[in-house]
Formats: C-alpha cells, sequence, structure tokens
C-alpha cells in the first residue's frame, strides 16, 4: 500500500514537473485577441468614466496630504492620530477663513485688475501685428480662438479678438456656471478626502479584500508605496511653488511691472504643472510688460528664464533627493497623454499620477540584472 501511494505521488510530481504542451497557432491567437479585448475594455472604461477617475485621485491626493500633515502633527506633539487630524483641518479652515476674510475683497479687486489689463494688452498686441506685415500674416493662420483670422480675412478677426478675450476674461454668466461647477467639485473632492484621511485603513483593507489572498500583501505594500510618493511629490511641489511664487513675485515688482503680487501669485500656482505651468505662468507676466515697453518685457522674459533655470538646475536636484524623481521628457509625455484622454484635470494632475504609477511599478517590477543594463 505504501508503495502503491509512493508511486502515485512519485507519477504526480512528474506530471507537475513535465514541461506544458507546445502553444497551438489557436492558442496564440486567443491569447491575443483576450489582451486586446482587456485593454479596449479598460481604455474605454477610461474615456466613459474619465471625470469620476479625476475626482477619485483628486481626493486621494487630497487625504495624502491631510494625512502627512496630521502625521507631523502626531510625531512632533505626541497626540493621537485624529486628534492631529482635527487640529490641521481647524488650522486649514481658520488660514482659509482669514485670508477671505482680511483679503478676500484684494484679491477680487486684483484679479478683477488683472483680467481687465490682460484683456486691454490682447488688444493692444493684435493691433501691433496687424500693422505689421509679417504680424498680417500671423494673424491671417491663427485660428479665431486665439484672436486671428482664421484664415478667413479680417472680418472674422474682430469676432476671434472677442473668442480671445472672452476665453481670458469670461463672461458673467459662464464665470458664475464654471465656478458652481467647480465648487461643487471641489466639495466633492474635500469631503471624500476628509473621509479618507479619517479613516485610511478602513478604505485600504475594503480594496485589500477585492485583491485575492495570495496577493493581498503584496497589494498592501503597493499602497503603502503609492501613498508615500504621493505625499514625496505633494511636499517637494509645495516647496518649489513657494519659491517660484516669491521669487516672480519679487523680480517684478523690482522691474516695475503692475500687479506684481498677483502675478506671482499665478506663477506659483501655474508652477503646480510641471514645465508646461512655468509657460502658462509667464505669458500674463509678459503682455503686462508689453505695456510698458520692449525693454521691460525683455526683461521680465529674462526673469523667468532664469527663475526656471534656478528652479529645473538647482531647486529641483535638491528636492528629488528626498521626493520623487520624474525624468522631464516622460513627465511632458504624461502630461499630454493624461490631458489628451481626462481635459484639463489630466493635465492639471498628470505628474503626480506619473509619479505613483512609476513607483508602483518600480515596485512591482523585478530589478534589473547587471548584465541587463543599457
Amino acid at each position: 500500500m505504501t508503495q502503491t501511494l509512493m508511486a502515485s505521488e512519485q507519477t504526480l510530481d512528474d506530471q507537475q514537473q513535465a514541461p506544458p504542451p507546445d502553444e497551438t497557432p489557436l492558442d496564440s491567437i486567443a491569447r491575443i485577441l483576450r489582451l486586446t479585448l482587456t485593454i479596449a475594455a479598460v481604455m474605454l472604461s477610461i474615456w466613459l468614466i474619465g471625470d469620476v477617475i479625476m475626482v477619485v485621485f483628486a481626493s486621494t491626493l487630497f487625504a495624502v496630504i491631510l494625512h502627512g500633515l496630521a502625521r507631523m502633527l502626531k510625531r512632533w506633539t505626541k497626540l493621537p492620530y485624529g486628534a492631529a487630524l482635527a487640529i490641521v483641518c481647524v488650522l486649514m479652515v481658520t488660514l482659509t477663513v482669514g485670508i477671505g476674510w482680511s483679503s478676500g475683497s484684494d484679491i477680487v479687486a486684483q484679479a478683477a485688475k488683472l483680467r481687465d489689463a490682460l484683456t486691454t494688452q490682447v488688444y493692444a498686441l493684435r493691433d501691433r501685428l496687424a500693422a505689421w506685415p509679417q504680424g498680417q500674416v500671423l494673424l491671417d493662420y491663427l485660428p479665431a480662438s486665439l484672436g486671428g483670422h482664421g484664415g478667413g480675412g479680417g472680418t472674422s478677426g474682430s469676432g476671434g479678438l472677442m473668442s480671445l478675450g472672452s476665453r481670458i476674461a469670461g463672461s458673467m454668466t459662464g464665470f458664475l456656471g464654471s465656478a458652481f461647477g467647480v465648487m461643487g467639485t471641489l466639495a466633492v473632492v474635500v469631503i471624500a478626502g476628509l473621509y479618507f484621511a479619517a479613516s485610511p485603513a478602513l478604505y485600504a483593507n475594503g480594496i485589500l479584500r477585492l485583491v485575492p489572498r495570495h496577493w493581498r500583501a503584496r497589494g498592501q505594500e503597493v499602497m503603502l508605496v503609492a501613498a508615500d510618493t504621493l505625499w514625496a511629490w505633494v511636499a517637494g511641489q509645495a516647496l518649489d511653488m513657494a519659491v517660484v511664487g516669491i521669487l516672480s513675485g519679487m523680480g517684478l515688482w523690482i522691474i516695475g511691472v503692475p500687479l506684481a503680487v498677483s502675478l506671482g501669485f499665478l506663477a506659483a500656482l501655474c508652477n503646480f504643472i510641471p514645465y508646461i505651468g512655468a509657460i502658462l505662468g509667464a505669458v500674463p507676466a509678459l503682455l503686462l510688460a508689453l505695456s510698458l515697453g520692449l525693454r521691460e518685457t525683455a526683461m521680465v522674459a529674462a526673469l523667468y528664464a532664469v527663475i526656471q533655470f534656478f528652479e529645473g538646475n538647482v531647486m529641483a536636484p535638491l528636492i528629488q533627493r528626498r521626493a520623487v524623481q520624474m525624468p522631464p521628457g516622460l513627465t511632458v509625455l504624461s502630461q499630454t497623454f493624461f490631458g489628451g484622454i481626462f481635459g484639463a484635470p489630466g493635465l492639471i494632475l498628470a505628474s503626480p499620477l506619473t509619479a505613483m504609477l512609476l513607483a508602483v511599478g518600480d515596485k512591482l517590477a523585478p530589478p534589473l540584472e547587471d548584465d541587463e543594463r543599457v
């Protein structure tokens, strides 16, 4: 009996160790079709519910910020996590209300002045281009949405200019409608992020329950890596934004550009989007500098070039030592990719999303051997 069992076990071992049969062409075609259908289904789902995905990711990012600040306060004060999170939320609400109460009218007035000044400069810039032969050619090829003729002659240029003015300044109706939409989305992000930060283990365990049991330990490691990466990216980007905003505001004030504080704050906000944000933040300052003359415009262009050189070659390496290191080419391509799929939210959140995906991929993928490196 014992010999029979041993022989049966040996037979089973031989069957398990036997190489699988060769894959037939039909099996290869079926596997490729399954992979193609899976990728297509995932891409279709992302396309259909892209807005929801961006809201969920933004809520997660806000929860990571709250969780990181609460952990810092807990480490400094030895308070329980719940009390530290409550103090962080109270401080954030107090700071927001205090700024709105003390400087809200000034902020609104500065924003209105900046909007009017930009609209005026857009008109003046178009008039200068129209009086210049090469500029007239440029206007003929520019689309109407950017203030050009759109290939249709001078009559459509006025409509294109009005379109550009409405895009920059915005009508009151459109502003109110978009403001209510933005405020509603921000409310969802803040509330969901607050709930995520209050009970992170609850939601993390809920996600792990959807993972097969033998992958849960690995899934927990991946989630921790993703959270740490997002916090490191936010901390580094916040420092980078503060430096760029302060340097831009001070430099514009020294040059004598009007609304220097507002332009510095705008440059800091735009710098949340790496590389592309630097261009977006420099355009309003250059438009306002045109009203002062070519000399001031050249000085503003040189100022932003120096700031971006300092940020890219001094600040970024120092920040990336403790934060997230992302190749510049991959950053720009990710902004193009996610911006094309998710629109403006994808462009804004492309960098933290890419940083998280890189960290998760690095955690899951096996390291390269020495003979495999390029």
